[in-house]
């Protein structure tokens, strides 16, 4: 006869494998007794993104990991003294979002150096904070605004002229990149980058100049963005225990838009290991809040080969822990293949050498059984690269490799249905939200409806997720890039898929959570709040099955909860959250309220970023003598609103 407590054991494992019941997930291997929980959440609508059990109220959390969900009168009965039980109150709460394509572990190195603009609703709040900024920030040091927003995110639908960035900061050096498109210095700036008339243009690259032939302060990608890159790294940099500080915050802002899990896409300027001891000092430490998968990049043309060859005898994939561990190569490969997105500029034609470098690569890689991922904006470009691995596989299969494409905003359903054969995949980011409009500018309305096709990948079963590529060209914020998977709109309003390329709200939710994991290789790992799986979730401002489709970008997390513990916590959570020390120097932005913009959370924060120029003190008849709305951007009456809506107004120059 079989023994009973092998026979309860094998049922046990069975049920686990379906997704346990809570009574029984939350009994232990001999099914005798209850398992212990360090944090219960209770009275929740909670989406799991399990099939078997797609709807609970309340979770039981204990050593990092989902030991039950289920029921109230399920959990509840597990709290014993030592137990921190949360009543949520009916909020919504779901999987902890995953950024499958994020440059965090650079971001956070200059996370406090920068303004942030992103969600920024005109151009005159905009001009208001950089010259609050200029203001408190001392000589030698930069005010920087480093991408993450679209002049067609603004009511002014524009940038500001180099004119009124010289008006407001005379003497302070200042630095404003636009996607990846061009960079805007004032005077202050070019003197400090060492830019003069007989500084030459770098290939790919201009330099605008007046009449007299002396730089004006635009930089302009052409398309390759080198130039821009080039110009912010001759800005101070913060000592190394600000760099610390620094990337604390930047995923403290990530926790608190509901982010618990990114895989990290390498950057250049950003050598490994010299680059990483920060991120891996603050593992050693315990202070990471997010779970990091990284991507190696390779940093010099010609060197490619060397670069992974030596890396592949220092760290292998998968090598470190669920909070930080190693993913693989990419998203630069080499040199040749990168065709960076600048869509006011003709698509670059990659060159003839490509595909003896790219194989180069590609045969190290598959050899040495590390995943990849390759950046490809075009079609043309995923044709070459698909040659290749097609080529590369017949002699070294890629069976069980994770590899993909990143961004494939123009990829066919023939090179789909190749990169699925290969058992690939494709990483999307919310890039056209940004650039849509310069997009249709180019290649018309009809070419914009299937960019990219992810509905049409998801059908096709290629491996599919998605992130955001920030914090350069795109934001960090996730919520865009929700919106724009299920809305198909850009950030300034234009509508630019087909119902055909659109998902519902939960499939979006999907691609951001559990379709993710496939990209570092965490597949039943991550992604859903399943018992056994790792405890990431966030819990919702408002709920996002039901907002109207334009409050699903003003959403963040009042509760984030990784690895079993509460990272951030708002609102009537407040008590819960795990403090950390102030932005590192004192005139940092982020001392300051600069962090993405949601709507009503930056009333107060832009009243305070500009108290001294309060509206009562000024002429406009817009602002003035609204008090607190004079620094959100908020006016008297609707009239007024609607004309300054369209044009902004002007009272940040005063």
């Amino acid at each position: 006869m079989e023994n009973p407590d092998a026979g309860r054991r094998r049922t046990l494992q069975g049920l686990a494998a379906l997704g346990a019941t809570p009574w029984i997930s939350r009994l232990d291997a001999a099914g005798t007794q209850p398992m212990n929980a360090s944090l219960i959440l209770h009275n929740a609508r909670i989406t799991t993104l399990d099939r078997q059990a797609p709807q609970a109220t309340a979770v039981a959390i204990e050593n990092g990991r989902f030991v039950a969900v289920g029921s109230d009168a399920d959990i509840l009965p597990m709290a014993t003294a030592k137990t921190r039980v949360v009543d949520l109150k009916q909020r919504r709460v779901i999987p902890g979002l995953i950024d499958s394509h994020i440059h965090v572990i650079r971001g956070g190195l200059n996370y406090n150096l920068e303004l942030r603009w992103d969600g920024v609703p005109s151009l005159a709040d905009g001009m208001r904070m950089l010259k609050a900024q200029v203001d408190r920030t001392p000589a030698p040091q930069w005010v920087r605004v480093v991408g993450g927003f679209s002049e067609s995110q603004f009511a002014e639908k524009r940038l500001p002229t180099l004119d009124e960035l010289n008006a407001v900061a005379p003497d302070t050096p200042v630095f404003i990149l636009h996607l990846y498109d061009r960079a805007l210095l004032n005077r202050a700036a070019l003197r400090a980058a060492g830019y003069t008339r007989d500084t030459p243009n770098p290939p790919g690259g201009l330099i605008a100049r007046d009449s007299s032939g002396e730089p004006t302060g635009l930089l302009l990608a052409e398309p390759n963005a080198l130039l821009l890159y080039t110009a912010l790294s001759k800005g101070p940099k913060l000592p190394i225990e600000y760099q610390a500080n620094s990337t604390r915050h930047f995923m403290r802002e990530l926790n608190r838009l509901g982010v618990t899990s990114v895989v990290d896409a390498g950057g250049g300027f950003q050598n490994y290991p010299d680059d990483y001891q920060v991120i891996e000092k603050l593992h050693a430490a315990g202070q990471l809040t997010l779970r990091i998968a990284y991507n190696l990049f390779t940093q010099k043309p010609k060197e490619e080969v060397a670069d992974f060859t030596r890396w592949a005898g220092i760290v292998k994939p998968g090598q470190g822990d669920p909070m930080y561990r190693h993913n693989g190569a990419g998203e630069m490969l080499v040199f040749s293949a990168a065709d960076f997105e600048d869509f006011r500029m003709p698509r670059p034609e990659m060159p003839p050498n490509m595909e003896s470098e790219l194989e180069a690569v590609t045969r190290v890689l598959s050899q040495n059984r590390w995943p990849w991922r390759l950046h490809a904006t075009y079609d043309e470009t995923i044709t070459r690269a698909l040659d290749v691995f097609e080529k590369v596989n017949r002699d070294v299969p890629f069976k069980d490799l994770h590899w993909f494409f990143d961004h494939a905003e123009t990829v066919s359903d023939r090179n789909l249905e190749r990169i699925a054969k290969l058992g690939g995949g494709v990483a999307i980011q919310h890039r056209m939200s940004y650039q849509g409009e310069f997009f249709v500018q180019r290649y018309g309305k009809k070419a914009v409806e299937r960019t990219p096709p992810y509905k049409r990948m998801l059908k096709m079963g290629v491996n599919v997720g998605c992130g955001t590529d920030a914090t350069r060209v795109a934001s960090y914020d996730p919520w865009n890039a929700l919106y724009w998977l299920s809305t198909g709109k850009t950030l300034g309003g234009m509508a630019m898929y087909p119902s055909a390329n659109l998902v519902d709200r939960q499939t979006a939710l999907a691609m951001y959570t559990q379709h993710n994991a496939w990209f570092s290789n965490e597949e039943g790992l991550k992604g859903q709040i399943r018992t056994g799986q790792y405890a990431d979730l966030a819990v919702l401002s408002e709920d996002y099955f039901s907002v109207p489709e334009d409050r699903i970008r003003q959403l963040r997390s009042v509760m984030t909860v990784v690895d079993g513990r509460i990272v951030y916590a708002d609102e009537d959570y407040r008590d819960l959250d795990p403090a950390i020390p102030p932005a590192m120097p004192d005139w940092s932005p982020v001392n300051h309220g600069s962090r993405y913009w949601k709507a009503e959370r930056n009333q107060a924060a832009m009243h305070a970023l500009a108290a001294s120029a309060c509206g009562c003190a000024t002429a406009c008849g817009v602002h003035g003598h609204a008090h607190g709305r004079a620094q959100s951007g908020a006016v008297a009456d609707e009239s007024q609103s609607m004309f300054w809506g369209a044009f902004g107004c002007s009272c940040w120059a005063a």
